[in-house]
This record gives C-alpha cells, sequence and structure tokens, in this order.
C-alpha cells in the first residue's frame, strides 16, 4: 500500500496514465446518477458534452447553481464510504481512484481543480492522498465534509491495524514470531526499496546530489553508536529537509536577475536542476468552491498558528522532561514523537518509516515487531500513515494508538485546512516550487536509506532473502499490487519456515563464515 511515486512531485496525469483502468473499472465499477454530465477525455482536459447537460450549460454554469449544504455532505458521506475498503494500491491508485470518482464520473471538480487540490498535497507535509481526499471533499461540503471523508478513508485500516497490534503484543512473542508472520518483513521492504526506485528515477541532477547526501547522512546517524545518538536524527532529518530546499533555490535563481540589496543583479551560471514554471493558481474564474470550503483567510492562518504553537510546546515539555531526568507521560511521549514526524515529513508513506524505525525501535518495540507490522500496513487499503495505530497498540494499547493515529495525521489535516485559503496566492510565487524541489530531493534520501537500515532486521536468513527476490520481483517487474505481495510474500515465508520445509534457514550473514 505504500505511499508514494515521488512523494510530492507527482502530476495527477502521470498517476492516473501509471495505474490501469482495469484496476480503477475494478474497485469501482458503479456508474453515477443520471442527472451528472455525459464526460468527455479530450486533450487530458475533461469537457462536458454541449447539449447532454441541462440544456447545453457548462459545468461551471452548473456548480453556480449550488444545492443545500445537506444534500452536498450525503453526497460526501455516500461517495466516501466505500472507498477506504477499496483504496489499494498505494497513492497512484489513491489518486486514480479519486479522480475517476470525483471528476470523470460525478463531475464535482473539473481536471484542472482536481489538479490544483493534488497539488496543496504535494506542496505540505503529510500523506498527499489523505490530503487530496480531505481537500477535496472539503471543496465539495465544507470542513465537516472533510473531516468525515478523512475518518471514512482511514477507518477500515486503522481498525484491523489496531486490532493486529494488541494482538501481536500480547500474544506474539518477539523472540520467535509465528509461521505465518515469518514472510511478511522481507516482503513489505521489497516494497520500499520499489518505492525508492521509483522515487529516485525522476530526479535531475541536482536532485540525485541531495538525495545521496540526505542518504548518507541518515546511514551514518543509524550506524555510528555511542558517537552519535539516533535520537538526533528528530533535528538533523530537518535541518536537512530546509537545506535541500534552500540549496534549490539558489540553483534556480542562477542565470536570472534577482534584486540584492535594491539592486538588480545576474546571477552567474546556469540552474544545475531543472525547474517547472508555477502554475496560475486554482480556481481563477469562480470563487463557489472558496465559498463551499467556508474557511476565510484569517481562520486560515490561526490553524497554522495552533499547529505551530501545538508543536512547539509538545517538544519543548517533553525535551524539558528528558533533560531533567524526569520520564514523560507515555501517552505525551508518543503523541509528540508522531506529532514532530508529521509536521517535517513531506511525502508521507515511505519517506516516514526512517524517522518513526528511529524512534520507536527498541524503545518501543524490537525491529521485529516493526517490521510485521509494516507488512501488515502494506497489505491494508487507505494511506500507510495507519501504521501509527499499529504502533501506538503494540506500544500501549488501543489509547496508545488512537493517540498515535491523531499525532501522525494531525498536522497533515490541520495544515491542508490552513492552506487552501492561500494556496492561490501561494501558487503564483516561483521560489515555492523550486523549494520544494530539493525538499523532495533530500526526503527521497531519507527512504534510501531506510532501505539500508531496515534490510538488516527485515533479511536474516537465505530463506528471507529468497523472499525478498521473489516480492521484488512480482511488485517491479509484474506490477503486482502491494497486498498480493505481500500476501505472497507471507504464504512463501512459511512455506520455507524451519517447521514446514526447513530450507533457506542459516544465517544470512554466515555466508562469508562458511567460505
Amino acid at each position: 500500500m505504500a505511499e508514494e511515486d515521488n512523494p510530492k512531485e507527482v502530476t495527477v496525469a502521470a498517476v492516473a496514465a501509471e495505474t490501469s483502468d482495469d484496476f480503477v473499472e475494478d474497485v469501482v465499477p458503479e456508474k453515477i446518477d443520471a442527472n451528472d454530465a455525459e464526460q468527455t477525455e479530450s486533450n487530458g482536459q475533461l469537457e462536458v458534452a454541449s447539449g447532454d447537460v441541462d440544456n447545453g450549460k457548462t459545468a461551471a454554469e452548473l456548480l453556480e447553481e449550488d444545492i443545500p449544504w445537506i444534500e452536498r455532505f450525503k453526497q460526501v458521506f455516500w461517495t466516501y464510504l466505500p472507498l477506504g475498503f477499496v483504496a489499494f494500491g498505494g497513492p497512484q491508485a489513491h489518486v486514480a481512484i479519486l479522480r475517476d470518482h470525483l471528476v470523470v464520473q460525478r463531475n464535482w471538480l473539473d481536471e484542472d481543480q482536481f489538479t490544483e487540490l493534488f497539488a496543496i498535497g504535494q506542496g505540505l507535509p503529510g500523506p498527499t492522498s489523505t490530503q487530496l481526499v480531505v481537500s477535496t471533499a472539503l471543496a465539495r461540503a465544507g470542513p465537516i465534509g472533510g473531516l468525515t471523508a478523512f475518518f471514512l478513508w482511514n477507518l477500515p485500516g486503522l481498525i484491523v491495524l489496531t486490532v493486529c497490534g494488541v494482538l501481536i503484543a500480547t500474544f506474539v512473542d518477539e523472540n520467535n514470531p509465528p509461521w505465518y508472520l515469518i514472510g511478511l518483513p522481507p516482503a513489505a521492504i521489497s516494497l520500499v526499496f520499489k518505492a525508492f526506485y521509483g522515487f529516485g528515477k525522476k530526479l535531475d541532477k541536482l536532485g540525485i546530489i541531495l538525495c545521496l547526501i540526505s542518504s548518507l547522512v541518515a546511514i551514518m546517524i543509524n550506524g555510528s553508536r555511542p558517537k552519535i545518538d539516533p535520537l538526533w536524527s528528530q533535528y538533523i532529518y530537518p535541518s536537512m529537509l530546509a537545506c535541500g530546499g534552500i540549496v534549490s533555490y539558489l540553483d534556480s535563481v542562477r542565470g536570472t536577475d534577482v534584486k540584492i540589496f535594491g539592486k538588480i543583479r545576474r546571477v552567474p551560471g546556469k540552474p544545475y536542476g531543472t525547474y517547472k514554471s508555477a502554475s496560475k493558481g486554482w480556481d481563477a474564474e469562480s470563487d463557489l468552491l472558496m465559498r463551499r470550503i467556508g474557511i476565510p483567510i484569517w481562520v486560515g492562518a490561526l490553524i497554522w498558528i495552533v499547529w505551530a504553537v501545538v508543536l512547539a510546546v509538545s517538544v519543548s515539555v517533553v525535551g524539558r522532561m528528558r533533560r531533567n531526568g524526569e520520564v514523560p507521560n507515555q501517552y505525551l511521549e508518543i503523541f509528540e514523537v508522531m506529532y514532530r514526524i508529521g509536521s517535517l515529513i513531506f511525502g508521507g508513506g515511505q519517506v516516514v518509516l526512517p524517522m518513526l524505525q528511529t524512534e520507536v525501535v527498541p524503545m518501543w518495540m524490537k525491529k521485529d515487531a516493526f517490521l510485521q507490522g509494516l507488512g501488515l500496513a502494506q497489505s491494508m487499503p487507505g494511506p500507510l500513515f495507519n501504521f501509527s495505530s499499529y504502533l501506538g497498540a503494540v506500544y500501549k494499547g488501543v489509547p496508545g494508538a488512537l493517540v498515535a493515529y491523531l499525532g501522525l495525521f494531525g498536522p497533515g489535516v490541520m495544515l491542508i485546512f490552513g492552506m487552501v485559503p492561500f494556496w492561490a496566492r501561494l501558487r503564483h510565487v516561483k521560489w515555492f516550487k523550486s523549494t520544494l524541489n530539493g525538499v523532495n530531493a533530500t526526503a527521497i534520501g531519507l527512504v534510501g536509506a531506510a532501505c539500508v537500515i531496515l534490510w538488516e532486521g527485515a533479511v536474516t536468513t537465505f530463506a528471507d532473502a529468497m523472499v525478498f527476490t521473489l516480492a521484488l520481483c512480482l511488485a517491479v517487474v509484474y506490477g503486482i499490487g502491494a497486498p498480493w505481495v505481500v500476501l505472497t510474500g507471507g504464504v512463501f515465508g512459511a512455506i520455507l519456515h524451519k517447521d514446514a520445509l526447513g530450507l533457506g534457514q542459516n544465517e544470512w550473514c554466515s555466508l562469508g563464515q562458511d567460505l
């Protein structure tokens, strides 16, 4: 299930193209009401066939004839209710499903509006597909509609992973996992490798350099105990993201005229990276969507302030207690860790794994339990951020799961609510997009580090290596969906288990010793 192929620089057209029409039709076979427009695809733009809808009115004209809020809320509820059960395949499939439901079938948004709402999530920390769910529902039925869609989208994965976390913590011996879980970790790690490959192949020259540097630094932090405490990552990772953005911006202005100390000066050289021009801003011709959203600019600013205050207070309180030798309240600790990570990670999904692993292993659980949960999360519908509920459940049961869930999702959801009123202006700002290039590339490097760091705990025997190889081949070469990859890896691992065929049980790291 994991989030994302190039975490924050994926176009809707590319996502739709990469996800087969057969998949979308399989998971969402139903058609819309008769009063929705018959639609055609032309040059990548959604058009309403004139004469087919209300005497030839355009989509914009139909939108102006707004319907009561309660009716729009009902539409949001019944539209998003089934999606949480069928949203397999990661964010690419998620975006394709949402586009099919909201643009192609129901005509709630046109192609440009959908793309711009998608871009809002790309520019914010948090899980992009979840932010797209929230923003599209927000545009349809206001804040209540957005929150409702958020919970409907996540509910199935939240329940299953919470239950699994409680059961594993209660009944599973961490030192001797049962046969039916033995193949999940290497299968899950294969999907992280696939994600890194998908991210990296889309980077430009500067992006590859930034990605390499952040990956090397992350690996060094995790392998330099006791000289470097892995907990320093909570400061080093966000610093690297900021530095990546600054480097990217400075590179983008090379060869351009820049105002320096009141004078226009030409910056020498040519950009090493590739930069796209800023878009015109969404919904420029009509303010209907902004009225439906119902969040004025001052409220958006207030939401940002609340997010920043909660982050500063939680980090400072927990940090002060640790410096004084006090043991923080465990639920406060869970919230602080998840909220801080959720506030810093651009891209969500696989990008969040190295920070989660550093924070919770071995303090909350052993690496085997972490990887087993990762495998389960990869096989569930919905966003990978639901993994937080599993981590919280293993550590502190159901209350811990809910605290971790709200902590990790909270920043992204708050910021999408606070960002929408400002977005039309921000999309005009060229430096924002160029800075985001560097942030993305640096975040992708953390995924590469996760491949190295998590591999050690996932592949401990030759049987694990066989499961990893099979799963990676199925995912990359044959394009098999994440749930089936994890399931196949679990079955194959069980067959090779010592209580079954007993093959490939020698330790992987003993290869050199045997030679």
